[in-house]
């Protein structure tokens, strides 16, 4: 049994901490206000969180694992939790989107202590108590002695965590498949938009540009993968409600860097054009810009 600390109780850090525990861990929340109550709602039936709860950064305890569910833009607020956790050496998992998981926190902790992972799984915050998981919840990591480590605290639970020996083909395609969700968050509308023709293309190119960086970046994609990701974002209950849409219904900043905007940038540097993914990054921009 190890001790695991979960930073960033969302949607994806509220089901990774019922799998923990459901795996026989104990289990530290480290959270902005008290968590009292937690429930996730999975596909088996509704799983009561009883976790350690920790508001204080200078207060957390040193644990065995370190695992990051915080938003791609919040990474300084969780990088305050770190000196007290990883105190005694705990390896760091960053559980969150897009490609570039060691970049952002290389500047807090040795790259060796780092492990990307890539997750994917349909959730949603029904209340600030209560998770509705609509699927299984797949966790993918790089092969090595830090992929299975990780992967064995989710053993004794219903999770789908595995090494993988090309982590950077998992990682882009899963952002190929996000990067159209944008448009959910631009329009205001759940994950049924891109059933329609006209959007359907626009989705299309959004993600034909991220699969060309992609390859850029050393992925190895389908040829047909934009073709391949719209086919199952519109086989996928019209109601669902992507993490940028809900953020903007909310208020929240969003992730729109992190799935987007490394697009563009990386674009950039291979000379791949990516208008597409610029025109919803500005639109977005113009969108959310407080009035003036």
């Amino acid at each position: 049994m190890a001790k695991v600390a979960v930073v960033g109780v969302g949607a994806i850090g509220s089901v990774i901490a019922a799998l923990l525990q459901q795996g026989g861990h104990r289990v530290v929340l480290c959270a902005r206000r008290p968590q009292a109550g937690l429930v996730v709602e999975s596909p088996a039936g509704d799983v009561a969180v009883q976790a350690e709860v920790v508001t204080d950064a200078a207060a957390a305890p040193a644990v065995d694992w370190v695992l990051v569910a915080t938003k791609a833009y919040d990474v300084a607020g969780a990088a305050q939790w770190l000196p007290g956790l990883c105190a005694q050496g705990a390896a760091v998992a960053v559980l969150q989107n897009g490609v570039e998981h060691r970049e952002r926190f290389a500047p807090y902790l040795p790259v060796e202590r780092i492990l990307p992972v890539m997750v994917d799984c349909p959730v949603e915050r029904q209340s600030a108590t209560r998770v509705r998981q609509r699927g299984v919840m797949q966790l993918r990591v790089p092969q090595g002695a830090l992929g299975n480590a990780f992967t064995q605290l989710f053993a004794g639970s219903p999770a789908d965590a595995a090494e993988v020996p090309d982590f950077t083909s998992v990682v882009w395609r899963k952002l190929c498949f996000n990067s159209a969700g944008v448009l959910s968050a631009l329009l205001l509308q759940p994950a049924g938009v891109v059933r329609g023709e006209a959007l359907g293309e626009v989705a299309l190119g959004i993600i034909e540009e991220c699969a060309a960086v992609a390859r850029a970046e050393g992925a190895v994609l389908e040829d047909d993968i934009a073709q391949v990701i719209l086919q199952a974002q519109r086989a996928a209950p019209a109601d669902g409600v992507n993490s940028m849409l809900a953020d903007r219904r909310a208020g929240r900043p969003m992730e729109l860097d992190a799935r987007n905007g490394v697009i563009v940038r990386l674009g950039r540097k291979h000379s791949i054009a990516t208008p597409r993914n610029a025109m919803a990054i500005a639109l977005m921009e113009a969108l959310t810009a407080p009035a003036s």
